[in-house]
């Protein structure tokens, strides 16, 4: 009994302990919860307040880059349409385009300014300088003058307590890409055919498709591309049959590209090619000279006009003085004569040419006191004559231009340019210890632009016109921007290795040509379809003059493509106008 009672005292004792203890552990646990408990609320209550302020910083960033993306997309417009004199002229109009509840009830809470302070404006700014540097693909092996915007816009949203401002930055390069450092272009559809042996050593584009349809070997040397597909195979309206099946080399890269930009010129308009013919034709009644399209035309950019009516020519300086300087009627003389004419078997018409001496051309305007010191004011040489021929011919004749004695070009270079077909007779701008190379170290800056262009060899005669000469071998270094027939229900166009037109025999003669080859418009008036009973093909020793990558080579007046390059989007802290 006392050993039972021993231990009931025992247990009695410890009870009280036991209770505390639990009691102590309870409060402990109790405390570890609350203290969870708070730290969870206080996260939820901090990650509440990081993901608002995250979805306001979101929203301010997305409203900033709203007001950037107002002003990118008017400046692009402009610069592809107008060229960027527009954009020089509307920077100020720029710096006020922010979004407004003009444009949707939702912005009518938002405040933007340009990162100074200054409400309701965005920050455009024009870089200091203009670079000509290599452009990125799809456009390699070509170099444009880049031009660099800024574009700034802080915003915030004023119905918010947070009142969180955010800045967005992009920067835009404007392109402007020489046309003529393409080999081959094409404003439409390309068709490259050969029945011989061809090698086109410079890049290619064409805005349509490209039908690749060899009948002899060819082989691209450089990048090839095409907005639409690059196809092996005719034109559908092409009814020749299938291409011989034989292999294209394509040695840049392993497949032509499809899907590369459209390129346009500045026009102010859709860059159709009947539209881009405008170019080369005289302005239209009242049309503005410094409108887009009108600071385009050859008409209004050219040193000189030579004007050819049924009352006789007359010669002024261009439109850079209002044409005020009229050029003697015995100087004249010596340099464009109408005396002239030919047959063309392809047109089946008498050509009544107005005969451009180049020679005399170039001796005249080293020397001339009339238009040399009229021009801008300086001792410029001319470069770039056009030619506007209004005659009443009858239907059987075809009013044309033709370039003769032009192996030597004056020291600036020269453009030749005219609404109306022109030739090419015997060697242009060639001296003769290069002529039949592809070697144009010593050739002069030189384009010409046309409604159509035709080769005439150094065999060429006049009297003999009607019949099928024999050439001999002939060399043209020169660009050429002009029309085509193009391919109707089973007439081929002729194709760019049949760009330029021939009328004689050249069977294993060679036709030497360095420049580059702009097929732009369809022909308005050399309307007849190719095909080859009025000429045989010369051996084309073609090549692409590389000397149009440097800009100071290029030809006089060369009409420049546009794009538009996104270069750089950042965020930015308030008030800061330069990416980090």
């Amino acid at each position: 009994a006392c050993r039972a009672m021993s231990m009931k005292t025992i247990f009695t004792t410890q009870k009280p302990h036991q209770a505390g203890s639990a009691l102590l552990l309870t409060m402990i646990m109790l405390g570890i919860a609350l203290a969870i408990l708070a730290a969870a609320l206080s996260w939820s209550a901090t990650s509440t307040r990081l993901t608002y302020r995250s979805i306001q910083y979101t929203r301010s960033e997305a409203a900033a880059e709203a007001a950037t993306e107002k002003v990118v997309s008017q400046i692009s417009y402009d610069f592809l349409y107008y060229g960027e004199t527009r954009v020089v002229n509307n920077l100020n109009s720029y710096k006020t385009m922010v979004p407004s509840s003009s444009d949707s009830a939702y912005w009518s809470t938002w405040l933007f300014n340009d990162a100074s302070g200054n409400p309701g404006q965005t920050y455009v700014q024009r870089g200091a300088s203009v670079s000509y540097t290599n452009i990125d693909p799809p456009y390699n092996n070509l170099q444009a003058f880049v031009s660099t915007y800024t574009v700034v816009s802080n915003a915030k949203d004023t119905a918010s307590p947070q009142d969180l401002t955010v800045g967005v930055l992009q920067q835009l390069q404007l392109l402007s890409i020489p046309i003529f450092q393409y080999a081959l272009f094409s404003s439409g559809n390309m068709e490259i055919s050969c029945g011989q042996p061809f090698t086109i050593t410079g890049p290619v584009h064409s805005n349509g498709h490209l039908y690749v349809e060899p009948d002899s070997s060819m082989t691209f040397e450089s990048e090839v591309g095409a907005v639409l597909d690059v196809l092996y195979q005719r034109d559908p309206l092409d009814t020749r049959g299938s291409p011989a099946g034989l292999p294209v080399t394509y040695v840049e890269s392993s497949q032509p590209q499809s899907g590369v930009p459209f390129l346009t010129l500045p026009i102010g308009a859709t860059n159709t090619p009947e539209g881009i013919r405008e170019i080369i034709e005289p302005p239209r009644l009242g049309e503005d000279p410094n409108s887009a399209l009108g600071r385009l035309r050859y008409y209004n950019e050219s040193d000189m006009v030579v004007f050819v009516s049924d009352t006789g020519v007359i010669a002024k300086s261009g439109s850079f003085n209002g044409f005020a300087t009229t050029i003697p009627t015995n100087e004249v003389s010596l340099f464009v004569s109408t005396n002239n004419s030919f047959y063309d078997g392809r047109e089946g018409k008498t050509v009544q040419p107005v005969d451009l001496d180049i020679g005399y051309l170039a001796a005249w305007t080293q020397t001339n006191s009339s238009l040399r010191y009229s021009i801008i004011g300086s001792n410029l040489i001319l470069s770039s004559v056009y030619v506007l021929d209004t005659r009443t011919l009858p239907g059987t004749s075809l009013n044309a231009v033709r370039v003769v004695n032009g192996a030597t070009l004056p020291i600036g270079g020269l453009t030749v340019a005219t609404g109306r077909p022109l030739y090419v007779f015997k060697d242009y701008n060639s001296d003769t210890a290069n002529r039949g190379s592809a070697n144009t170290a010593a050739t002069r800056p030189a384009s010409l632009v046309a409604d159509a262009i035709t080769i005439l060899s150094d065999n060429w005669q006049d009297g003999n016109s009607h019949s099928v000469n024999g050439a001999l071998a002939t060399t043209v270094n020169a660009a050429f921007l002009t029309g085509v027939v193009e391919t109707t229900a089973g007439h081929y166009s002729g194709g760019m290795e049949n760009f330029p037109r021939f009328l004689e025999t050249w069977t294993g003669i060679p036709f030497t040509y360095n420049g580059s080859m702009v097929k732009m418009f369809p022909s308005l008036y050399a309307t007849n379809v190719w095909n080859g009973t009025y000429y045989a093909p010369p051996v084309r020793r073609w090549a692409f003059d590389t000397n149009f990558r440097d800009p100071l080579k290029l030809p006089p007046w060369t009409p420049k493509f546009l794009e538009v390059f996104r270069h750089q989007w950042a965020t930015l802290p308030s008030g800061q106008t330069v990416a980090p």
